[in-house]
Order: structure tokens, then C-alpha cells, then sequence
């Protein structure tokens, strides 16, 4: 398999192909926003991935290059980092958004200054951003969404076969309109509050220019606090609804990029 014979024979030819597989799954998992946060141990992303490629490996007739340290071998290779990276990236999108979209509440509220450091990403977060990536979190795993990403991990052996040319300028097209599509959940998700927040604040310059006496960092911050809060309450139940959809949206967008 390597040009290095220890004696074991077919065993060893099966060992070669288990590592190659684990390739385009140790990629994904890295990629991923759960699976390859800072706090998970590299020794289990690395046992989940022998887990997963000893299932894939059962499943599916993945034949690896004859020689893994070849230039044939070495593409091989660099085309599975690839496709394991695209799948766990898009991932990363979906969840990103909730994080954008509480940079925009918490900047409208004045809490931008509130961070805290983030476990999953290990960078500093708005406090509204753990908020939102909890329930996000609580959710992508509650629905069982993460069952239905390692489905589709498994799946793109036989959609994508090894050898198999994945990395196209379709393909790259479809993460850069992933993107994108990020950027418009955010704003959909932080519309609602941020309108209400806006509407106190002219309230708030209205009543500062009508007394001038009065302070307006003394008024305006606790108002804009204040009408946050309430105006995150209330649409509580919108937000669940949206991020749930956005749950949905990120294994179709992992779906969708292993059609050819």
C-alpha cells in the first residue's frame, strides 16, 4: 500500500484503506462546529473517525490508491481533505449566523462591550452569541440533525467515490451562495429586535432634544437594555421557529453539495 511490507498481508492492505478513508471523515469533523471545537480532545475526533471509516469500510467498496505516498496517492488524498472540509465548512455556516445575528442585537442594546469567551470556537462572542449557540446547539442535536450530517458523511463514499473528482467551480459556487445565504438568516433572525430597538432610540434622541437637561447615556442605555430583553422574550417563539429551520438548512446545504 506505502511501498512498506510488514507481514501481515490482506490485514494490512485493510488497515491502509481504513486510514485513507478516515481522511474525508477526520476532515469533516475538524470542519464542523460541534464535532471540532476547541474543546473536544483530538483523540476522540480521531476514534470517531476510525469508528465511522470502520463502518464505511463495511458498507461500501472504497478502494484505496495503491500507493498513498505517490503523486497519484497524494492527490487522492488532497481531493478527500477537500470534499471532508466543503461538507463540515457549510456546517459551520448555519451556525455562524445566530452569531451574526446577535453581534447585531448586542450592538444595538450597547452590550458589545459583554463578551465572553467562546468554548466551541475558542474567540471572544457577544453574551448574546452563547445564547444563541446553545439554543442553536440544543436543537441541531435535539432533532437529530447530527445523525442525519454523518448519513450524508457516509453517503458521499457512493455519491463521491475515492479517485472521484469533486472540486469544481459548481461546487465552490454552491458554498460561496451558502454564504451568502447566511448573511440574510442573520439579518431575518436580528430584524425583529433591532427594529424595536431602533424605534427606542429615536424615542429616546426625541425626548433628549425635547429636555435638553436630561442625560442621554443615563436614559438610553437602560432603555435600549431594557427593550431588548423584552423584545428577545417575545420573539422567543420566532426565533426557535427560524433557527430550527436553519437547522434544517444546513443538512440540506451539506446534502446539496454532493449532487453532481
Amino acid at each position: 500500500m506505502i511501498a512498506l511490507d510488514f507481514g501481515f498481508g490482506a490485514l494490512e492492505a485493510e488497515f491502509w484503506r481504513m486510514v485513507f478513508v478516515m481522511t474525508r471523515i477526520a476532515a469533516a469533523l475538524f470542519a464542523a462546529p460541534l464535532f471540532g471545537a476547541n474543546t473536544v480532545p483530538p483523540q476522540v475526533r480521531v476514534m470517531v473517525s476510525g469508528a465511522v471509516a470502520v463502518l464505511v469500510c463495511a458498507w461500501t467498496s472504497v478502494v484505496a490508491p495503491p500507493n498513498l505516498l505517490s503523486l497519484t496517492g497524494m492527490l487522492a488524498i488532497a481531493n478527500e481533505v477537500v470534499l471532508g472540509l466543503a461538507l463540515g465548512f457549510v456546517l459551520q455556516l448555519s451556525f455562524a449566523a445566530p452569531l451574526i445575528a446577535a453581534e447585531l442585537i448586542g450592538g444595538g442594546m450597547g452590550l458589545s462591550i459583554a463578551t465572553t469567551s467562546d468554548p466551541v470556537s475558542g474567540a471572544h462572542s457577544p453574551a448574546l452569541g452563547q445564547y444563541f449557540s446553545v439554543v442553536m446547539t440544543v436543537l441541531f442535536l435535539g432533532l437529530g440533525a447530527h445523525l442525519d450530517w454523518f448519513s450524508l458523511l457516509v453517503e458521499s463514499y457512493r455519491t463521491f467515490p475515492p479517485g472521484t473528482a469533486w472540486f469544481s467551480a459548481g461546487h465552490m459556487a454552491q458554498v460561496t451562495a451558502f454564504a451568502s445565504q447566511m448573511f440574510a438568516t442573520a439579518l431575518i433572525i436580528a430584524l425583529p429586535v433591532t427594529l424595536l430597538l431602533l424605534l427606542v432610540q429615536v424615542m429616546t434622541g426625541v425626548i433628549s432634544r425635547s429636555a435638553p437637561s436630561l442625560n442621554l447615556f443615563s436614559l438610553g442605555l437602560p432603555a435600549g437594555v431594557l427593550a431588548g430583553l423584552v423584545a428577545l422574550i417575545a420573539s422567543a417563539p420566532l426565533v426557535t421557529d427560524r433557527l430550527t429551520d436553519l437547522t434544517r438548512t444546513a443538512v440540506g446545504q451539506s446534502a446539496a453539495l454532493l449532487e453532481h
